[in-house]
């Protein structure tokens, strides 16, 4: 009776955790994203936010605008300089902060547009189902919110 009892308990368990994971899954920023723009309407892009030893970084997958698609970043000053744009990884170095959970900070974010790069904040709402993004310039900041494919 105990190990039936006991098996039980630890199949429960197992199942509860297994459950869990996709929905710890999805307040990460890791996955795909559209990309809307500035004005809450316009669909810009997929990216795809990666992570590996702890650190995010986000590269374009896919640009909607067909005027777009051969698109080079001539305006950055890195290493990205005059690589296209699909394909161009965009965020760099976010990390998950360390006092607030459901944040990831510390990196970078590039406009491919300007070839300018911003301090970044990464943070799901809405149960993972969308990404807010914000770059910072000093105490100034521009917001989007990206919505999650997969």
């Amino acid at each position: 009776m105990q190990r039936t009892l006991a098996a039980t308990l630890v199949g429960t368990f197992a199942a509860t955790l297994l459950a869990a994971a996709p929905a710890l899954a999805q307040t990460s920023p890791v996955g795909l994203w559209k990309t809307i723009d500035d004005d809450g309407k316009t669909e810009k892009s997929l990216v795809r936010i990666s992570e590996s030893n702890g650190v995010l970084v986000g590269s374009i997958e896919k640009i909607f605008d067909p005027k777009h698609l051969d698109s080079k970043c001539d305006l950055c000053k890195d290493d990205r300089k005059d690589k296209p744009v699909t394909g161009l990884q965009i965020i760099r170095g976010v990390k998950q902060d360390a006092d607030d959970k459901a944040l990831w900070s510390g990196g970078e974010i590039l406009d491919p547009n300007n070839g300018k790069t911003y301090r970044t904040r990464l943070k799901p709402i809405e149960g993972g189902k969308k990404l807010e993004m914000r770059g910072y310039v000093g105490f100034f900041y521009r917001t989007q919110v990206w919505v999650r494919v997969e």
